[in-house]
């Protein structure tokens, strides 16, 4: 259903004079990302102080009668036959903040809305079930989307009204959040039928919306690629790298499928561009010069000046990104990149047990990139005159600087983003560069840390694993696989119950929780396939095997394939399959490549069948919109060709198949398998014996290459 006839329904109904068009929602703003810490404005706490998410705790002290999503809510809302107010968002969410400060710790907002409205808070990053059905219908009914986000319910939870954020004051083009709270209440009261009548419908073409069928007859063929790689090409950034324009989000898994593309197409035109945007990538502000990671995005076409919060799932898609740049091209640059990231996870991002945290803010002391932004005049101070001069040359430090925060009253001057401005050093120079660098990372360390989002989600921590267990296996660094190995430890103990079969999307604090999430499975699924290839180790595919069954037996709809994003939910409205690859790829798309490369481990049919059957459900998707799921794509691309299953048959800890098996990771072939000969592998790769220690079989379908224990036979054969 076309958005501008889905969106009259809820304008002429709702809306009425007097208030914001619909379609023109966030014209003049930027609704994602960024923090600050707060401070307790009241002494009294609210629910929230029950809670254990980040988010739900910075709202604690609001005079804002605050509920988590739940029963309690509902049935008050029920009972009182009051309008909920529900407002989504997270812990490092700039806009969310910006809307608390100037309304959610009003007195007089926090009156109305308690005398008026049943208010629930929820956090995106816990609940992305309840998330994606509201930012479904406000994109549906306003053409956009973000966070804050708030939507207003009818007590059975159906929306008739929603937005981003709604300043103080009437501006941008929309009313003061109290002048709208009134309007609601006034039509709550006097047009209660229409209202109703309204979410109804509203929920109604909802449902319609987000139904999928299999569309039987359409066939995903080699054409299906070609087309989404004409279309990334054409968005290309030749002078930025990056695919569009500004706010320029990293988006891994475009890249990535390019780059697949390019490598067996032979197009060299598509890898350059790959190869191009990592280069931007890490030269630019959205990479932390200094203390390494990446920025969720940059403001700016040319990746100068980012939202400076750091997320867990975009650092992990980037380290696999770079090892894929690495392999392709041999630029030792691009595995320096990915080692960069790691080391700031582990050193910043990781529990102590092995657990991986979710988000740093952008903001500390109130101020958006205090921590990471540096004046001419400090640098001068703390450096040597040769080194501050290196640093000056290096990173294009002005007087001026080149960031401003225009959201701030009273932005702090001169701020310098680091980016990588004049590479070209003398070789003397470099030592001092790299001594200005250390005394800056000292110097920083020492200011206010941004707040750290630390709860720990099973989906996220499952990209990170893949992320780092394939950096182990690229790179051989024993660290990172210790890493790996912890951190796998970790979520089997903390989020996953082997008795039920059963895994939890977040721990903090001590607890869990209990929402059954489909991307939960399949990112860690996706992790642990990953440990698997890179160990061999028979328990991790064991596992893998655990998580896979029962991802499929709770998630999977046997009818018309793909998985539903949630399972025992009864609070939602709506039960929707996931269809979209965006800052995170969907679960159905990570579930479809990894069972696709599970069934060449084990030739688990089931496992094929389930991808499959995913794949035919979202054809019509891939063929008409391929640019919107582009890790479904690389699934799409497994798919089409008989994959190469490397065999490594011996003992996988004696040097000999350690040797062989960083071999057979030491070439970018996506279309492989790694796996050993021993566990619950495919039948045939048991029957093969280990010869002089350890021996590799190359094999596609029944077939295989002649046995070799030759390291640089291994890389010949994949290539």
């Amino acid at each position: 259903m076309a958005f501008k006839q889905f969106a009259a329904i809820g304008c002429s109904l709702v809306l009425l004079q007097g208030m914001a068009a619909c379609g023109n929602d966030l014209k003049n703003v930027q609704p994602q990302i960024i923090v600050t810490t707060k401070s307790a404005v009241h002494t009294h706490t609210n629910r929230l102080a029950r809670e254990k998410s980040p988010y739900l705790l910075q709202h604690q002290y609001n005079p804002v009668d605050w509920y988590g999503w739940g029963e309690e809510a509902f049935a008050k809302a029920r009972k009182e036959n009051k309008p909920i107010f529900l407002s989504i968002g997270y812990s490092t969410c700039h806009w969310c903040h910006v809307m608390e400060r100037e309304s959610f710790e009003k007195e007089e907002i926090g009156k109305y809305l308690n005398e008026h409205f049943v208010s629930i808070k929820v956090d995106r990053e816990e609940r992305p079930d309840v998330d994606k059905i509201y930012m479904t219908f406000v994109q549906s009914t306003s053409g956009q989307g973000g966070w804050p986000l708030n939507c207003f319910l009818t007590p059975d939870l159906k929306p008739f009204y929603g937005g981003t954020y709604f300043p103080p004051e009437s501006k941008y083009g929309r009313p003061s959040f109290l002048d709208l709270l009134k309007h609601i209440n006034q039509l709550w009261e006097t047009r209660h039928g229409d209202v109703t009548n309204s979410a109804v419908q509203l929920h109604e073409q909802l449902a319609q919306m987000t139904a999928k069928e299999t569309t039987n007859g359409l066939a995903l063929t080699q054409a299906v690629l070609n087309k989404a790689a004409g279309q990334l090409k054409e968005m290309y950034d030749s002078r930025n790298g990056g695919f569009g324009d500004a706010p320029k989000f990293p988006q891994p898994s475009q890249p990535a499928f390019l780059l697949r593309y390019g490598v067996h197409s032979n197009d060299q035109e598509a890898i350059a561009m790959v190869l191009n945007t990592c280069d931007h990538m890490a030269r630019g502000g959205i990479h932390d010069q200094i203390g390494g990671g990446f920025a969720r995005y940059a403001v700016d076409a040319k990746w100068l000046v980012p939202h400076f919060e750091k997320m867990l799932y975009d650092n992990a898609q980037l380290v696999n990104l770079y090892l894929d740049a690495y392999l392709v091209s041999g630029e030792t640059r691009y595995a320096d990149t990915a080692r960069d990231v790691i080391g700031y996870v582990l050193r910043d991002m990781t529990h102590a047990e092995g657990g991986f945290y979710s988000a740093e803010d952008a903001d500390s002391e109130g101020k958006e990139g205090k921590f990471y932004c540096w004046t001419r005049v400090e640098l001068a101070k703390l450096l040597t005159p040769e080194e501050f001069n290196v640093a000056v040359k290096y990173f294009g430090i002005t007087e001026g600087g080149n960031f401003v925060d225009h959201s701030d009253p009273e932005p702090l001057p001169n701020q310098n983003v680091l980016s990588i401005v004049d590479s070209n050093l003398p070789r003397a120079d470099e030592p001092l560069l790299q001594s200005a660098k250390q005394k800056m990372f000292a110097a920083r360390s020492k200011r206010v840390r941004p707040h750290l989002d630390d709860k720990i989600l099973a989906s996220w921590n499952g990209l990170m694993l893949s992320a780092i267990a394939r950096a182990y296996a690229v790179l051989g660094d024993k660290e990172y696989l210790t890493a790996a190995e912890h951190n796998l430890s970790f979520l089997q103990s903390k989020l996953w119950d082997a008795k039920t079969k059963t895994l939890y999307h977040r721990w903090r604090d001590g607890e869990r929780d209990t929402a059954q999430l489909h991307e939960t499975y399949a990112f860690l699924l996706n992790g642990v396939v990953d440990l698997y290839e890179a160990t061999l180790d028979p328990r991790h595919l064991e596992f893998a095997i655990s998580l896979a069954d029962a991802m499929i037996a709770k998630f999977y709809d046997p009818a018309e394939g793909g998985f539903w994003q949630s399972a025992g939910a009864p609070d939602l409205i709506l039960r929707i399959k996931e269809d979209y690859d965006g800052a995170e790829p969907s679960g159905n798309s990570v579930a479809t490549l990894t069972l696709l490369k599970l069934a060449a481990i084990t030739d688990r049919a089931d496992y094929r069948k389930a991808a499959e059957g995913t794949m035919r459900l979202f054809a019509d998707r891939l063929q008409r919109f391929p640019q919107a799921v582009p890790y479904m794509l690389m699934a799409v691309d497994f798919s089409l060709q008989e994959p190469k299953r490397v065999v490594i048959a011996g003992n996988r800890a004696e040097p000999e198949a350690q040797k062989l098996l960083r071999a057979a990771h030491s070439v970018y072939q996506p279309a492989k398998v790694v796996l050993g000969n021993v566990g619950p592998v495919e039948e045939f790769a048991r029957t093969l014996p280990a010869k002089q220690g350890a021996t590799v079989y190359i094999c596609t379908a029944k077939a295989c290459q002649a046995p070799t224990s030759d390291a640089a036979k291994v890389k010949q054969l994949l290539k």
